[in-house]
């Protein structure tokens, strides 16, 4: 416990508590975030890390004198750890700018795969293969829009076909035959995220890679890619990109107390598994991903990795036991005015997310959370954030009823979030409540 009788949880030295937002919370004492599926602060031994990087490191991680050295030390090191996070090798990781440049570089590759499998066969003696049409990706309808937009633009200028497959409305998942039954001659790519940032559904992308890999087997040239975006799984949940069987997987360092940078983890890239580049440079990242590395973001994001691997299991008990605090809580604050749209039989859940809706004609999401004076959240994903007022198309497509979605409120804890945290937030809602239903 410390000072303010407040859990503390702590391993190997590492300290999880409020202590993250000491400087936020000093400027704002009344303010409670509960949005880090949105983002995450930068844990203080990244902040740490970025400025050694930025202090020591500061060379071109290229150039062979001191500071380039140790630069691209930090670099190896970075990758090392980020490799180690999800299960895979260092060669393994590409660095990018973010989860969309990762998500973007992955479709990128189908394409071009598709058509250089295209070619191949045509060129071959041994199989007369010659495709029709268009490369055909599958993904599901609630995906982050890095991937839906992505996958809708090559839609719209004529490059791709794609395939939204709808999640179940029983267990808000992408079913895994609703995938295999969608499979045709053309598909290159199934791109299925590892848990929704909504509603903290975990999809079943091991089990989809395990049909789409028997059924590989049996195809003759064209070899379906799997993808996977781990934004919202990272940092949370276990994470072993060998075990889900994935050609590609997506890390995304700022939810998980990293900085703003990403990487992808590739399958032995470029020899069992494509990865075309969407740049062309300086022949940094094996020319994969050109460009000057930056160091010190790179570093922040290794030490968060490194941070995830050591307490992981600390992390997740924490932040399941605080979620079930605050559900409970809510249940008993609002009875049965209160709708958990993150419970689906038969599906797992993120140990942070709770999706919920206070029913009532005058209770929509955004009206609640502008009145309140303390609770810091969102109504859904933060890159929704200009769809105005509309209930979410990620809620709808899990058959939640469009007045009960329009009252969502996505509450996501993380770290640092205590139990008096979520008393002093439902108490929060409880007043706001109170206070609309008295305007209405």
């Amino acid at each position: 416990m410390d000072e303010r009788g407040d859990d503390v949880t702590s391993r190997k030295g590492h300290t999880f508590t409020g202590q993250t937002f000491q400087h936020y919370s000093e400027m704002n004492p009344d303010r409670i975030y509960m949005d880090y599926n949105a983002t995450t602060p930068l844990e203080p031994e990244v902040i740490q890390s970025i400025s050694e990087a930025l202090q020591d490191a500061w060379g071109n991680p290229s150039s062979s004198y001191i500071a380039g050295a140790k630069a691209k030390a930090v670099i190896n090191q970075s990758r090392e750890n980020v490799a180690r996070m999800i299960g895979g090798k260092a060669e393994d990781i590409i660095f990018t700018s973010g989860g969309t440049e990762a998500n973007n570089m992955v479709l990128h590759t189908a394409i071009e795969h598709f058509r250089r499998s295209c070619k191949a066969a045509e060129e071959s003696d041994e199989h007369q293969i010659v495709w029709g049409g268009l490369p055909h990706i599958i993904t599901s309808n609630v995906e982050h829009d890095s991937v839906k937009l992505a996958a809708e633009n090559l839609q719209r200028e004529g490059k791709a076909d794609v395939t939204f497959v709808h999640v179940s409305k029983v267990t808000a998942k992408v079913e895994v035959e609703d995938i295999v039954a969608m499979v045709c001659p053309n598909t290159c790519l199934i791109s299925v995220m590892l848990a929704n940032n909504e509603t903290g559904v975990i999809m079943p992308v091991r089990e989809i890679c395990q049909r789409i890999k028997s059924l590989n087997k049996r195809r003759k040239c064209l070899r379906i890619l799997l993808h996977t975006d781990a934004a919202q799984a990272l940092g949370k949940i276990p994470v072993d990109a060998r075990e889900l069987e994935v050609d590609y997987l997506t890390i995304v360092g700022h939810k998980f107390y990293a900085p703003r940078i990403g990487a992808l983890y590739v399958n032995r890239p470029g020899t069992r598994t494509p990865l075309y580049p969407m740049l062309f440079g300086g022949g940094q990242e094996r020319n994969f991903r050109p460009g000057t590395e930056n160091t010190p973001m790179i570093a922040g994001l290794g030490k968060a990795a490194e941070l995830v691997t050591l307490n992981l299991s600390d992390y997740e008990n924490h932040m399941q036991g605080i979620k079930l605090y605050l559900e409970e809580r809510l249940q008993a604050a609002f009875k049965d005015k209160i709708r958990f749209n993150s419970r689906y039989p038969g599906s797992n859940i993120l140990p942070n997310t709770c999706n919920v809706s206070i029913l009532g004609p005058a209770l929509q999401g955004w009206r609640v959370l502008s009145n309140c004076t303390r609770l810091l959240a969102s109504v859904g994903a933060a890159c929704h954030s200009d769809k105005g007022n509309r209930p979410s198309h990620i809620l709808l497509s899990c058959g939640v009823p469009s007045e009960v979605a329009a009252n969502a409120l996505r509450l996501s804890v993380g770290r640092g979030t205590t139990k008096a945290d979520v008393d002093a937030v439902v108490e929060d809602l409880r007043q706001t409540v109170g206070l609309l239903e008295e305007m209405d």
